[in-house]
């Protein structure tokens, strides 16, 4: 086990020399790294081991990184680009599925695959990775509306792609019939659930906070009211079942995670703001006590103390955030070195022709729904407009993630097609964070004085 610590820890530190230096992205870094000490350390470097682990891992993880992500997050930014932000995790991903249901046949006719069984395929390889998107975009000066996008449709397109996954695929796989009427309802109790538990698990997190001053404390809080939120929404229905509910109904953890988190950050952040204005009171109020001539030490000590008072609380507000940074490039790393234990090749190779398929189909797919949007996006005034750069990087930041293989795990061991699924999701997910990120990098190089002026024209960094 400390061999394996030592090799996470030596891995870490390559990728990020690798990201300093050459400008590899930590993603690429990670997996490539990860999967070549796999091959050299063979037994003595084992972190998970088989696929069933590595989905546990991944749940045991992607709160930490949901939190991380959030935490970039402005309810201000929310509000201003929600209708954008709706279209692209939400109506986006509808509209994928249904090119899935019309292509499905053409691409997969000889596995005769069910209408259920596409929309588990095509519900795991729609779901993106926000760490990898974050992790590139923290290294250009990108303008801040095109930053929202991305990033934001990366976190709650996760939580979209899921509850298609678990509420409409496997729901079908069971027998279960799908309809209008049950798509809308289940899509709306699950979202405004979610989304509600989550801003209560948030308020509850603010009054733990509320109770200390120890910044270790403060960041055990966050992660008590991220994992919390995620925890609650996924076990809802014992929550129901406490009260007499008889249901066994579960939320979005997901969700739950990212507005939880949202709401500690908006109160916090508008927090610090208030105590941004109350310390220039404060300053002009001992501006003109200084320059009268009967000064009162008792009033310029009062000063002092508030002003020391909210220095230190934005100081730890912003480590905080720094502690949760550190401990989610930790969790990235692990889920890396795990997916280089689960990499099967003979199975890659032995469906290279679906793999190859299904990457090209969800890249095409991704690349009409953006440009759809673009389209949409000018003709209103009520969206940021999209502009070809912009519809690029929108296309290529569709990295995919763990949680792809998470959802994989949930498919029943009995469903004949598993084992295809498994290559298939595995292989997208190598294709889209060496194939996507080489060409996201391509185009910000290629554009980056035009998104460094773009950048300025709003205003500079936010």
């Amino acid at each position: 086990m400390i061999i394996t610590v030592l090799l996470i820890a030596a891995i870490l530190y390559l990728a990020l020399q690798l990201e300093d230096k050459v400008g590899v992205p930590s993603p690429v870094g990670l997996i490539t790294l990860s999967f070549a000490f796999h091959l050299l350390a063979g037994e003595w470097f084992q972190l998970t081991g088989d696929p069933e682990h590595f989905a546990t891992l991944v749940i045991l993880l992607l709160p930490i990184l949901l939190i991380s992500d959030s935490l970039e997050l402005k309810l201000d930014d929310l509000k201003e680009h929600g209708l954008s932000l709706f279209y692209l995790a939400v109506v986006a991903v509808a509209l994928s599925v249904a090119a899935a249901l019309l292509i499905g046949d053409w691409l997969f006719g000889q596995y005769h695959l069910s209408t259920a069984a596409i929309i588990l395929m095509f519900a795991m390889v729609l779901a993106t990775d926000p760490v990898s998107v974050v992790s590139i975009f923290s290294k250009f000066d990108l303008p801040h509306r095109l930053k929202i996008l991305c990033e934001g449709e990366s976190l709650f397109n996760d939580a979209t792609a899921l509850i298609v996954f678990v509420f409409i695929g496997l729901y079908a796989l069971d027998g279960g019939e799908i309809s209008l009427g049950y798509v809308s309802q289940i899509s709306a109790v699950v979202v405004l659930g979610s989304a509600l538990l989550g801003v209560l698990v948030g308020y509850v997190g603010l009054i733990g906070m509320k109770t200390t001053e120890n910044r270790t404390a403060e960041l055990l809080v966050l992660i008590l009211t991220g994992y919390g939120a995620f925890e609650l929404s996924e076990h809802f229905y014992t929550v129901l079942n406490l009260f007499g509910g008889h249901s066994h109904l579960h939320l979005s953890g997901i969700l739950s995670c990212i507005v939880a988190t949202v709401t500690v950050h908006h109160v916090l952040s508008q927090s610090v703001e208030d105590d941004e204005k109350r310390l220039q009171r404060e300053e002009a109020e001992l501006r003109r006590e200084s320059d009268s001539a009967t000064t009162s030490r008792s009033l310029v000590q009062a000063a002092i103390v508030a002003i020391k008072a909210s220095v230190e609380e934005r100081e730890r507000h912003m480590r905080t955030k720094e502690d949760v940074q550190l401990l989610a490039i930790v969790a990235n790393t692990m889920l890396f070195v795990a997916m280089a234990e689960v990499i099967d090749l003979q199975l890659l190779l032995k469906y290279s022709h679906e793999i190859i398929m299904m990457f090209l189909a969800t890249t095409v797919i991704r690349a009409l729904m953006m440009a759809k949007f673009a389209i949409i996006t000018n003709q209103t005034d009520k969206m940021a407009n999209v502009n070809f750069r912009w519809w690029g990087v929108l296309t290529f930041a569709g990295i995919k993630g763990g949680l792809s293989v998470v959802m994989l795990m949930m498919i029943p061991a009995s469903f004949e097609h598993v084992e295809m699924f498994k290559a298939i999701v595995i292989g997208v997910i190598l294709l889209s964070t060496f194939v996507y990120s080489a060409v996201l990098l391509a185009i910000i190089a290629k554009n980056k004085a035009t998104f460094a002026r773009e950048l300025a024209e709003e205003g500079g960094h936010h």
